[in-house]
């Protein structure tokens, strides 16, 4: 927040102060007492402009202006080849220049009078020419995802009770049902509780020899570190693979490096030149005196918190085809030089792109032959620019195309002659849309796949990422109806068109259909 104090004597002096409204252990906003139905609630904001006679005392001045100001800094770290550090070393330095970093965007009260901006322009030293953004009074929307539980009923979302899994439901082991077969989860509508529970069954199993794991983004008070730091003080073998390049949480990643290194993990901090955003577990188990593999390949991060309000999918599997080859990654984790090939999984990124662009090559060639041609993906972003030209030719090729693009869209559906065969659509709910799912026709042995990640030239060929083939028929049949419930969706599907409106879709149908909704009930129903 920026300050103008004026005198308005004889010399007319004026005076400019920054004030930093708090954003580390204190909420922005702050519940005022009641009255009767209604509750108040101000902005840490409207706290210190209300503060500002009395903060400023000191100053002689008869009037007092205030402007809330939001300024970007460059955010790439810097990370320097000085060998004699370690990359914690680096990271941890270049955190610390972060917030020295020049400023790249200033987001400003478009009320600020204007010689406030000026003054403001010159000492950060932006140029008119740069990204400079007036706008309204408060800045820094995001901190409204944790408003305060506040208003009527009837201005909440009613919340959702996380589900059991039908298989999983009222078991106190889990090894032994995905031993029997593959279990795929859906949050927030299952609970997160299984993944947990599996964690610290592992934890203190006798028979469990190791775990290893793939932590992009935990939770502040991560429950999965604190379990695997359980299951190093049962002696267990624990291997972590940290991504610290994990953007905003460097720091908390760091954090939890560290007290894991303490208790004796093995810590691995990522692979040089890739960003490891796979999102896998392997729990060796040791059965009949063989070793016996259990995995997790999922779309989400391993963050309870998260998982709340991210919709993702996992898959907990003992199949040897993907877990022989989840041995194979956590081996390349560990010895870089080591790039192996792959069958079932599809692993960026050696192969993701080929693999993708053969998929779409087959759909081509039976769409020629007059055969029954489609695909279905859902993705948070599509953007690289070779897998948008295979869609369009598949497009022109005839075979059909139907997405889920909740992001970022640089396809263009469609258009004559180009696109005509692609729908898109994107949806925004309560909850929001993470997961990566692809379904190809495969000339009807559908071919269906779960990633974590888009379709993006950094995702496809500069980060460690997995996609899983599901194998199991009922599995695929719980895809195909998440996939049909929202391409079904009336009530928070917005259209991608052409014309860039993103206007909700309209639809026909009497009955409103909110996939969010729709499907936590289809889940429900399995239960019965």
């Amino acid at each position: 927040m920026i300050i103008k104090l004026l005198n308005q004597g004889k010399e007319k002096k004026i005076k400019f102060a920054l004030v930093e409204i708090p954003s580390k252990n204190i909420s922005r906003f702050l519940i005022l007492p009641s009255t009767k139905d209604k509750k108040f609630i101000i902005l840490l904001d409207d706290v210190i402009r209300y503060n500002l006679d009395e903060i400023f005392s000191i100053f002689e001045y008869d009037q007092i202006e205030s402007y809330v100001i939001k300024i970007t800094r460059d955010a790439e770290l810097d990370i320097d080849t000085d060998l004699s550090k370690s990359m914690v070393e680096k990271i941890s330095r270049s955190l610390k220049n972060r917030k020295k970093g020049l400023p790249v965007r200033l987001a400003y009260d478009g009320n600020i009078s204007k010689d406030t901006l000026e003054m403001l322009i010159a000492r950060m030293k932006f140029r008119k020419t740069d990204n400079l953004i007036p706008g309204g009074r408060t800045h820094n929307f995001k901190d409204f995802i944790k408003f305060p539980d506040a208003g009527t009923p009837r201005l909440r979302y009613k919340k959702i009770t996380p589900l059991e899994h039908p298989l999983l439901k009222g078991h106190t082991t889990i090894f032994p049902i995905i031993k029997e077969r593959d279990v795929m989860l859906f949050f927030p509508f299952h609970s997160y509780h299984y993944i947990l529970n599996l964690l610290r069954e592992a934890s203190i199993d006798p028979r469990v020899e190791s775990i290893k794991i793939t932590l992009y983004r935990l939770a502040n008070n991560s429950i999965i570190a604190n379990a695997l730091i359980n299951a190093l003080k049962n002696g267990k073998s624990v291997t972590v693979v940290v991504e610290l390049q994990a953007r905003f949480d460097e720091e908390s990643n760091i954090y939890w490096a560290n007290q894991l290194q303490d208790e004796g993990a093995t810590v691995i901090y990522g692979v040089p030149g890739l960003k490891v955003h796979s999102k896998l577990f392997l729990i060796t188990r040791k059965e009949s005196g063989r070793n016996v593999y259990y995995s997790h390949i999922g779309t989400g991060n391993f963050n309870e918190e998260t998982a709340q309000v991210y919709s993702d999918i996992s898959i907990l599997t003992a199949d040897e085809r993907i877990t022989e080859e989840v041995v194979k990654l956590f081996n390349f984790y560990v010895n870089n030089y080591k790039a192996e090939s792959y069958k079932h999984l599809i692993v960026a990124p050696w192969d993701m792109r080929k693999r993708y662009t053969h998929l779409i090559n087959k759909e081509i060639a039976n769409a020629r032959e007059g055969k029954e041609a489609y695909i279905w993906l859902k993705l948070n972003s599509l953007v690289d620019e070779e897998m948008i030209s295979k869609l369009y030719q598949a497009s022109q090729e005839g075979v059909k195309i139907k997405m889920i693009i909740r992001g970022i869209c640089s396809l263009v559906p469609g258009v004559k002659g180009i696109s005509e065969n692609i729908d898109v659509i994107s949806i925004v709910d309560k909850f929001l849309e993470h997961s990566r799912v692809f379904v190809f026709c495969n000339d009807g042995e559908e071919k269906y796949f779960l990633a974590s990640a888009d379709w993006m030239s950094r995702n496809l060929d500069h980060r460690s990422e997995v996609a899983i083939p599901v194998y199991d028929p009922r599995l695929q049949k719980e895809l195909r109806e998440f996939l049909s419930s929202q391409f079904r969706d009336n009530c928070k599907a917005r259209v991608i068109n052409q014309k860039q409106d993103n206007k909700y879709r309209k639809s026909t149908a009497k009955a409103k259909h909110r996939t969010q909704e729709e499907f936590y009930r289809f889940l429900q129903q399995k239960l019965k």
